[in-house]
């Protein structure tokens, strides 16, 4: 039994149902907008009741997809269990999971890979088509029907403004103390119509702590309690440590150059093992009351509010193994005012990015000798998980830095080759390049320049050879000198790959 201390408005009691009454109220080919960024506050419930709802119409010979809206990944029970069952007509706009991936590399799956920051712009302006049903995970529902937030809001304001109706999920779950982190802005409008967002630093608050919701558009009420979809980071490797240590040094360069004040710029990271590592290195350096403005809130950033390293950080989602969350929950009051959970229109938006002046720093696949990045494809074809918001930061940010491991799959792929395979992140919007074996500062080089450099600081040993002789026999073709190729050879390491598994 639920409490009923979370559960305050009257006029919505009536709408309490289980989730397999709920995910009833689903038709076929309905446009679900779901809460969830990167595997947090996301609906546990609904989603399993309606796979089984889509598997009961395919065993009766009954068509039934429904297109999936999102701010981000989400998890298993969500992208995975829709995937299995063959239940997902378009997906969009960004997803992290191997049922989901399948399918969209086999063409099963329309899938639009979207910039995180354009999407509500998307939703408002029309373009995706219409929004049927917000399906949002909620922490407690206010007399008023005001919702306080989960562990993440992603497009979830925009969800409910856009869609025809609602279904909240009720997680008894998640703790109470997290209401009052969340910062929600409602002065976001269409051209002409907009005006500046009015923020100067990375810790100010420009909204409300509570979600608007419009009673008459509720039409269920699931209660749950479930935890978020936490996923254990790998201890930082030697590889990771070393791509750490080079940034870290870099910023030591830029401090000294007063190119960097020593409080560094609003840092921004993408998800994953190498991202956290180097958000745990500068706990060993000289850095204090540094703050973040990026997407998500991973372990190293706990560990850097924790020493003081970190005096505030922004985001639109927790992205915590088991261990932080339990760490984030014990101690919550101490992390209450220290972070502000925003929409991702809010967190991704290229205005404040730009007058924040943003250090980003995200993963590739790939990267070609002139400085252009592959983050999304594997072998130009085949969707990894999608470009997120490192676009959205690295166009606008003060700094853009990508990094990666110099070699996969055992060192048969180099992550330089002379020409990406697919290009997200075009040469203009790349500033540093990182490996375990150094790094490249492309600022103020002309595109030989680049591919001079980053053969020389990134690549590894093994390709090093192989990309000079690719570089100078290209510079003495006759072709154009600005971007020297030998068109003939410059996708040919990845097909040699994909005939012999060796580039």
């Amino acid at each position: 039994m639920f409490s009923q201390s979370r559960m305050l408005c009257p006029q919505l009691k009536s709408k309490i149902m289980n989730a397999k009454q709920a995910a009833e109220l689903i038709p076929p080919g309905a446009t679900l907008g779901m809460s969830g960024f990167t595997g947090s506050g996301h609906p546990k419930a609904l989603p399993t009741e309606l796979a089984k709802r889509i598997r009961e119409f395919h065993q009766a010979g009954k068509e039934f997809k429904i297109n999936l809206w999102t701010g981000a990944s989400t998890a298993p029970e969500l992208d995975g269990l829709l995937a299995q069952a063959k239940g997902i007509g378009t997906r969009l706009p960004f997803q992290s999971d191997p049922d989901c991936r399948k399918q969209i590399n086999e063409g099963h799956i329309n899938y639009l890979d979207l910039h995180l920051s354009e999407v509500s712009q998307y939703a408002w302006s029309g373009f995706l088509g219409k929004l049927n049903i917000a399906v949002i995970e909620v922490t407690a529902i206010h007399q008023d029907g005001s919702l306080v937030p989960s562990s993440s809001i992603g497009n979830n304001k925009t969800w409910i403004e856009q869609a025809d109706k609602i279904i909240i999920e009720l997680n008894h779950q998640l703790p109470i103390a997290i209401e009052g982190m969340h910062d929600i802005y409602y002065g976001t409008a269409l051209p002409p119509e907009r005006k500046p967002i009015m923020m100067t630093k990375a810790d100010d608050r420009i909204g409300e702590t509570l979600l608007r919701c419009p009673l008459e558009k509720v039409i269920a009420i699931v209660e749950t309690a479930a935890l978020d979809r936490n996923t254990p980071f790998n201890s930082p490797d030697d590889t990771s440590q070393k791509i750490a240590a080079h940034i870290l040094d870099f910023f030591d360069r830029e401090i000294k150059l007063g190119r960097l004040p020593k409080e560094l710029l609003p840092i921004q990271s993408g998800v994953g093992n190498i991202p956290n590592a180097v958000l745990e290195g500068p706990n060993a350096g000289p850095y204090k009351n540094l703050t973040a403005f990026t997407e998500v809130i991973q372990d190293g950033m706990l560990t850097m509010l924790r020493s003081g390293t970190l005096k505030a950080a922004s985001a639109t989602a927790f992205s915590l193994s088991p261990d932080a969350m339990d760490e984030f929950n014990r101690n919550i009051d101490f992390y209450h005012d220290k972070i502000i959970l925003r929409q991702q229109d809010i967190s991704n938006h290229p205005e404040l990015v730009r007058r924040l002046g943003v250090i980003a720093m995200n993963g590739l696949l790939e990267a070609d000798i002139y400085g252009n990045v592959n983050s999304t494809h594997i072998m130009g074809t085949k969707m990894m998980n999608g470009i997120g918001g490192a676009g959205d930061f690295a166009r606008n940010g003060y700094l853009s830095i990508f990094m990666t491991p110099s070699t996969a799959k055992n060192g048969s792929i180099s992550a330089i080759v002379p020409m990406v395979s697919h290009v997200d992140q075009t040469e203009h919007d790349v500033k540093v390049i990182v490996t375990e074996q150094g790094l490249a500062d492309l600022r103020g080089l002309s595109p030989k320049q680049r591919a001079q450099l980053i053969i020389k600081n990134c690549a590894h040993p093994d390709y090093k050879e192989r990309l000079t002789d690719y570089f100078d026999r290209a510079c003495t073709s006759g072709r154009g000198m600005h971007t020297p190729h030998l068109l003939e050879e410059s996708l040919s390491w990845h097909l040699n790959y994909e005939k012999t598994g060796q580039m």
